[in-house]
């Protein structure tokens, strides 16, 4: 498995990852977004792809705090393709942004999370791998 930044080649496939978490949009629609997201030099998009094929995303940003002098980075998507759940791809995207986020200067990583059902798996994923991190 490869983790990479994402491209514009790999639009269909983000589109569909959002919808998996409830997004629904149009490729268009991603296309103008990930268009927009690439043009700011503060966000990051990284693809986990599985024999050549895209089978997860993590999407964060990194800025600076408001609270105390230093730089933050916060998770905003994060999901991966249902049947490839449970084989540690998750943790892989989060590892990865975690380090660039580290290089970037960031103190630490947070995560936006919802409640609707599409994201109960990952804000399970989220606790065990917090708990892991911490430990």
């Amino acid at each position: 498995m490869e983790i990479r930044k994402a491209t514009s080649n790999d639009i269909k496939e983000l589109a569909s990852l959002m919808d998996q978490l409830g997004y629904q949009n149009s490729i268009e629609q991603m296309r103008i977004r990930f268009n927009n997201i690439e043009a700011t030099t503060n966000h990051y998009t990284l693809v986990a792809i599985y024999k050549e094929k895209v089978v997860g995303m993590v999407r964060f940003h990194t800025g600076v705090l408001y609270n105390k002098d230093g730089i933050y980075a916060r998770v905003i998507a994060f999901v991966e393709v249902s049947k490839f759940r449970s084989k540690g791809i998750g943790r892989r995207l989060l590892t990865e942004a975690e380090s660039i986020a580290i290089i970037s200067g960031a103190d630490g990583i947070g995560l936006n999370s919802g409640n609707r059902t599409e994201q109960i798996m990952h804000i399970h994923f989220i606790k065990i791998w917090d708990m892991k991190q911490k430990a």
